[in-house]
């Protein structure tokens, strides 16, 4: 990489790790962040691949409670690196997914460890309060999110530093047994969490467009913009079998025409 691409990497990491914290603006999510990674170095192709892999991954990942969740954006800004760095192309996709899941592990002790120094800004961003220095909070407002934006651009500015020989070499080094684990685990990983979705969202009136869904994958000529469509289409359906069904008079009826059908089962 140029110290052009090296230095838009580490803005757009930046603004990734910054977003991180604050759900209203996405950039953190895998498909954007791998997305903005490989649009800045010139492999946006290999980026939007990478980073829809990830996605599934990251579905299934939730904060619940004082319980934190993987760090989503940093496996997304460090895997899209090395991917690009690798020089594989997209063989070495699999790989990246692979390393996507330790790095996201690291990534979350990154997190605890700024998190934890936040919890000094907030005393202090509380004594401006009380002297009713709102510039003041607004600065510590802005270390704060900084912090968040360094966790995830330093690493990225680490990684940039390694010559992309160093990186071809080792993986190329790697042996052909060890990348094709890596390759399968990183699918594996993928439907992992695309599994722990379903579970989430599992319910009697879904499963049968799950079930649907699978069938008509089957189908070679059914593109994805085809299977798209028909999910919309399906989706609207149901939406006016639901409003019709909320409408009616009878007392038996939930609202779910589905619900309602399988109510007999």
């Amino acid at each position: 990489m140029n110290t052009m691409q090296i230095l838009l990497v580490v803005i757009v990491s930046f603004i990734i790790g910054c977003s991180s914290v604050n759900d209203q603006i996405e950039t953190y999510q895998p498909v954007i962040a791998c997305s903005l990674i490989g649009l800045v170095t010139g492999n946006l192709e290999l980026g939007i691949m990478l980073g829809g892999s990830l996605q599934l991954i990251t579905m299934g990942w939730a904060n619940v409670g004082a319980a934190m969740a993987p760090d989503a954006s940093l496996a997304a800004v460090a895997s899209a690196i090395i991917l690009i760095q690798g020089g594989q192309g997209t063989n070495g996709i699999g790989s990246a997914i692979a390393l996507a899941v330790p790095l996201a592990v690291a990534g979350l002790g990154l997190t605890m460890i700024v998190r934890t120094a936040t919890v000094f800004i907030a005393h202090a961003m509380d004594s401006r309060a009380e002297a009713a220095d709102i510039a003041g909070i607004e600065r510590w407002h802005m270390i704060g999110m900084s912090l968040q934006g360094l966790r995830v651009a330093i690493p990225a500015l680490l990684l940039m530093l390694i010559p992309s020989e160093v990186v071809r070499s080792g993986l190329e080094s790697m042996p052909q047994w060890l990348t094709a684990g890596m390759t399968i685990g990183g699918g594996m990983v993928v439907a992992v969490g695309y599994a722990m979705v379903i579970n989430m969202m599992s319910s009697r009136e879904v499963w049968p467009f799950f079930f649907l869904g699978f069938a008509l994958a089957a189908i070679n000529q059914l593109t994805l913009i085809g299977l798209g469509i028909i999910g919309v289409c399906l989706a609207i359906i149901y939406l006016a079998l639901e409003a019709s069904g909320t409408n009616s008079s009878s007392n038996n009826n939930s609202g779910d025409p589905l619900g309602d059908i399988l109510e007999d089962f």
